[in-house]
């Protein structure tokens, strides 16, 4: 199934998800990797080290490190160029059940609103 049938109606189906669910979805994930993200810089900023960058010599500032980081752990990419360290580890492991619970529920509530 290609992305254009889940959006394009189907004469016989209907949509499968509403532009307004695929929004809804975005903007869940773009307020977690930003609240994480800044989860992440705060503890930074007050000399708490939760980031740790694999090669030192192409240190990014704090910012970018924090709010990349919290993408890749939502994601489940985890390059393994940023790894999180001590109370970093715990929050990373939260983001990371949110990151693998978000798309069962979006699927989940696609089809209770399909049902009714």
């Amino acid at each position: 199934m290609s992305i254009r049938t889940l959006f394009i109606p189907n004469t016989i189906k209907g949509k499968i998800v509403s532009i307004d669910n695929f929004f809804y979805l975005l903007t869940l994930y773009l307020t977690v990797i930003i609240g994480f993200g800044l989860i992440y810089l705060i503890f930074e900023l007050i000399g708490l080290t939760v980031l740790l960058e694999v090669n030192p010599e192409n240190r990014n500032n704090p910012f970018e490190s924090s709010f990349y980081f919290s993408a890749m752990m939502l994601f489940s990419v985890g390059n393994g160029d940023v790894v999180p360290h001590g109370i970093g580890r715990l929050i990373a492991a939260v983001e990371a059940l949110i990151g693998y619970t978000l798309p069962a529920a979006f699927v989940a509530k696609v089809f209770f609103d399909r049902e009714k």
